[in-house]
């Protein structure tokens, strides 16, 4: 059986096989930099722009052209005016919930807030909706409690005295 999306052609910049790494880094990006730019109901250049800029600057796509993630902002910005927008932003996220890209998804969310110079309430709501699906960085993990006890009391003398009370 032939699925429906084998007769649809593809929008230009949309990503059909976001398979690698930079394809997902930036798929995840572009959608962020757009659901902030939406929020407001006005999709301004200079927006877009920001959302290039970041990624490029950084580095996080090496290999997509600048052209080519402008077409990508352009086609998420669309698609984030329509209903299933939520669907589009998980989709986006879920292939790169194993990577650290919290710090860089908030960043450019803030960049593209600021972007038009106009910090527009539902842009704040959307940050922080986005503050809320991004996984936290990392939390150092757990000591135990007996282990912590053995290593400050193996620090005696006045040498360790700093090193137990850190």
């Amino acid at each position: 059986m032939v699925s429906a999306r084998e007769h649809v052609a593809p929008i230009q910049g949309e990503i059909i096989e976001p398979s690698n790494v930079h394809e997902r880094t930036a798929a995840a990006l572009v959608t962020v930099g757009a659901m902030v730019a939406v929020a407001d109901r006005h999709v301004s250049a200079v927006e877009r722009e920001e959302v290039v800029r970041f990624i490029s600057d950084l580095g996080l796509a090496a290999h997509i052209t600048e052209p080519r993630l402008a077409a990508m902002f352009d086609e998420r910005a669309r698609r984030l005016e329509q209903r299933d927008f939520a669907n589009v932003v998980i989709d986006a996220l879920l292939p790169v919930s194993d990577l650290s890209l919290s710090s860089d998804l908030l960043a450019i969310s803030e960049r593209v807030a600021v972007a038009d110079e106009t910090l527009h309430p539902h842009e704040v709501l959307a940050i922080k909706l986005l503050r809320l699906l991004t996984p936290r960085l990392p939390r150092p993990k757990p000591v135990e409690q007996s282990r912590r006890a053995s290593s400050a009391g193996q620090c005696r003398g006045p040498e360790h005295e700093r090193e137990r009370d850190l």
